[in-house]
């Protein structure tokens, strides 16, 4: 993070903590309406000039996020994530359903926050970044409870919150923005009242498990930034990874990746600085990690999905 940024964000929390770091709507604010939600004056990714409570709450059911551009640890995971989450709610984003991604940094003007949005695949119908003033901000972040004290400590300045609700409801709803997007999907459904089956069968229809664990630890926490076969995303493409890496030096960068930048790893540095993103600890457990490193080792090498006959391993 580059010492403006630093000092951004030590601005950024004297601000937050000047205006009173709450993290939900108070007593006298219940349910959550226009004598609670600022008004405050933001701008989309597309330039246009909107209004927080007018244009983008009233009326509305949102899920609402924090970002801005330079981050380099959370917050790729996190729109990668939404866009996961998009897709699973389908045609609901933009029929009945809003997402913001609110940036934190002033500097992230509309033309930086369009680019954002492409790179990752997200925008479109039904979701706009959105950047403002900094005490416009604040004021925002605040309100809507997507501060915690101890963000001040996190490398990036925010916790990967998502903010759910039915604002005419006066009803909201705490997330992990980086929890499983079927999940996140299945929850907002029933939480909105959104109606439509298309999430997946209830868990008393649910036949056992039979989805390899390793497969299911990719697809909940990886599919978000990589492929196994389709090509570099927001990290590397993952087929054939141990071709390239030895499993031990994967389990290791899967468990600490930030501890291996720090001690200057080589290849660590060298994926930090050709993504320009910092993959985050997983925190995954023991047989969690087992499983999906074996999950990776049954994948091809790409030369086996290009040559001729080529046998995978």
């Amino acid at each position: 993070m580059s010492s403006a940024a630093i000092a951004s964000r030590a601005w950024f929390w004297r601000l937050l903590l000047a205006l009173g770091c709450a993290g939900a709507a108070g007593a006298d604010a219940a349910p959550w309406g226009a004598d609670y939600l600022p008004n405050v004056s933001l701008t989309t990714h597309n330039g246009k000039s909107v209004r927080l409570y007018d244009d983008l709450l009233k009326g509305r059911k949102v899920a609402i996020a924090l970002m801005y551009t330079s981050c380099s640890e959370t917050c790729p995971l996190i729109t990668a994530r939404m866009v996961e989450l998009r897709r699973a709610l389908g045609e609901r984003v933009s029929r009945g359903l809003y997402f913001y991604s609110i940036s934190i940094d002033p500097w992230d003007t509309p033309d930086v926050l369009k680019a954002y949005a492409a790179k990752f695949g997200a925008g479109g119908p039904g979701w706009e970044f959105l950047t403002g003033q900094e005490d416009d901000i604040a004021l925002v972040i605040r309100k809507l409870g997507l501060s915690r004290p101890s963000d001040r400590d996190t490398p990036d300045g925010h916790t990967p919150i998502l903010m759910v609700g039915d604002v005419d409801r006066g009803q909201w709803m705490r997330n992990s923005a980086v929890d499983n997007p079927q999940f996140l999907a299945a929850t907002i459904v029933t939480f909105l009242r959104l109606g439509g089956t298309d999430i997946g069968p209830s868990y008393a229809q649910a036949e056992p498990l039979t989805v390899d664990r390793g497969q299911a630890v990719f697809e909940s926490r990886c599919q978000g930034c990589h492929t196994l076969g389709n090509g570099d995303r927001l990290g590397p493409d993952l087929i054939g990874l141990y071709d390239r890496r030895d499993r031990r030096w994967v389990e290791a960068y899967i468990k600490a990746p930030e501890r291996m930048r720090a001690r200057g790893d080589p290849a660590a540095l060298v994926l930090a600085k050709r993504f320009g993103n910092r993959m985050p600890a997983q925190t995954l457990g023991s047989e969690d990690t087992a499983a999906l490193l074996n999950y990776l080792d049954l994948r091809p090498p790409r030369a086996a999905l290009t040559t001729p006959g080529a046998v995978a391993h």
